[in-house]
């Protein structure tokens, strides 16, 4: 258990916390983000110190946040380690445009008091971007820049305490689940949001093991990592001047019943890649996401590319976070509570 004080900057990225640590004060070793992961999963030490910034009475069940590392090279600026309560995970893309923010506003990466700088980020799935927008000296807008993205397999049929349904499964740096949530009567509301995490939950569970969760040439980003549930609220088509949009409202369920806040980055690519294969996100036609708090990402098709001889998409997340504070976190030795609980 680390002894040393835990400096932390705070951020939220359309409401979901991201919580970064600058300095870890425990060893996270390897030759690249992907291997630090892995370490860092078998490393007591360094589960500890996750455990502690995201259990009470310092965190709480959905909780999210990452260990800035050294890059895989010279190539990036910053590696991360992205964790929550039950792990860590291989891609984040709320966290992502948080990093952004923070890297320029702490000086890490210089930029123009107005216009655009790239940050490059390792991170255990592969080399992301955040392109970080300013204007008068003030962060304005993030585009998350993210690896490839494609759709895995459509119409999975899945059995629920609801009966069956059918799934689509899709990898955006992390491999997710996606369905309507109208296809259980239900729809994405806070009214719903028991039955949404609890039936996520079931659908993360039933394909975690399958073939459907097998990333084709990395074992360690294999797994369901959440379950995407969405609503339809009505495309917009283009007028010809590149404006169509697709507009929809998802929440994703993450790890074991997490609930995202935001519209879900790298869930958000996985959409995007889904609504691509399907044909309906042509030249300049837009995905507007928003999240089951009101928040707004804005999701784009920047190329298409082949992967390991099937067609997957460069997408493009735009969104902003916000500074919400700064901790010093102790660890009194004599504390019966470290690491913290979680209340459910």
């Amino acid at each position: 258990m680390p002894t040393a004080p835990i400096a932390t900057t705070d951020y939220h990225t359309g409401g979901e916390p991201f919580r970064i640590v600058a300095e870890p004060p425990v060893p996270l070793p390897g030759a690249t983000v992907a291997e630090r992961r892995v370490r860092a999963m078998e490393d007591p030490a360094a589960q500890a110190l996750r455990a502690v910034l995201c259990s009470e009475p310092r965190g709480h069940a959905d909780m999210y946040g990452g260990f800035v590392v050294p890059p895989d090279d010279a190539g990036a600026d910053l590696g991360v380690l992205f964790w929550h309560k039950d792990g860590f995970s291989t891609a984040c893309g709320h966290g992502t445009i948080a990093l952004g923010v923070w890297a320029v506003e702490s000086g890490r990466v210089a930029a123009p008091e107005t216009g655009s700088v790239d940050v490059v980020i390792d991170v255990p799935s592969g080399r992301v971007t955040a392109r970080v927008h300013r204007d008068a000296a003030r962060v304005v807008a993030v585009d998350f820049v993210n690896v490839a993205s494609w759709l895995v397999a459509r119409d999975v049929p899945v059995t629920t305490s609801r009966g069956e349904v059918l799934v689509s499964v899709a990898f955006g740096g992390a491999i997710y689940a996606t369905l309507p949530a109208d296809r259980l009567g239900l729809s994405v509301t806070s009214q719903h949001l028991g039955e949404l995490i609890a039936i996520g939950r079931e659908i993360k569970w039933a394909l975690n093991e399958s073939e459907f969760a097998t990333h084709p040439s990395d074992p360690r980003l294999n797994g369901i990592y959440g379950t995407i549930w969405f609503d339809e609220l009505g495309d917009r088509d283009s007028d010809g001047d590149g404006d169509g949009v697709v507009h929809q409202r998802n929440v994703t369920i993450f790890a074991d019943g997490e609930v995202d806040r935001s519209p879900c980055g790298s869930g958000t690519c996985a959409r995007l890649a889904v609504l691509a294969a399907d044909g309906r996100l042509p030249a300049g036609t837009v995905l507007r996401h928003d999240s089951i708090v009101g928040s707004t990402f804005t999701g784009t098709v920047l190329e298409t590319v082949e992967v390991g001889g099937r067609s997957a998409v460069l997408p493009q997340v735009t969104g902003m976070a916000y500074r919400t504070g700064e901790h010093v976190f102790s660890i009194d030795p004599h504390d019966p509570l470290v690491p913290g609980f979680v209340l459910r």
